[in-house]
C-alpha cells in the first residue's frame, strides 16, 4: 500500500451516542479526523477529480453516520464510520479518530475521550 492519504481533520457533528440515558437524550458534540489511504498520483499527475475522491462526499458520509443512529460506544461509531468509508469510495484503508470533548467523567479535565480505528480493505496488503 501506498502512503498517499485523503485527510479531514476536526470535523464537527452534533450526535446523540452514549453509555449514559443523558448523553443519547440531550447529545453533543463529536469531533471526527478521517484520513483515506489511497493512490493520489493518477489525481495529481491529471488534476481530474474523477481520479480522486470528493472531499464533500467524504464529509457527507461521516455526518450520516454521526448524525444518524445512536450507539452507546465511541468504538461503534468509528466501526461504522470506517465500514461506510470503504463500502462507498475506492479506499485501500481509513483511519478514523472520533473524539468526545466533553465525555461523562465525573471531576474530570481532559481535552477529550476518543477512539481511533484502522480498517483495510479486504485483499489489500
Amino acid at each position: 500500500m501506498n502512503e498517499d492519504m485523503i485527510v479531514l481533520a476536526g470535523m464537527v457533528f452534533y450526535g446523540f451516542h452514549g453509555v449514559d440515558s443523558d448523553e443519547q437524550a440531550l447529545g453533543q458534540r463529536f469531533i471526527v479526523d478521517l484520513e483515506v489511504h489511497m493512490d493520489l498520483e493518477p489525481a495529481g499527475r491529471s488534476d481530474d477529480i474523477r481520479h480522486t475522491v470528493n472531499y464533500s462526499r467524504l464529509f457527507g458520509t461521516v455526518r450520516e453516520v454521526v448524525e444518524g443512529k445512536s450507539v452507546k460506544l465511541l468504538e461503534t461509531l468509528a466501526d461504522r464510520i470506517a465500514t461506510e468509508i470503504l463500502d462507498r469510495f475506492p479506499a485501500q484503508a481509513t483511519r478514523v479518530r472520533v473524539k468526545k470533548p466533553d465525555p461523562p467523567i465525573k471531576g474530570s479535565i481532559l481535552d477529550y475521550a476518543g477512539v481511533e480505528v484502522y480498517r483495510r480493505r479486504s485483499g489489500s496488503a
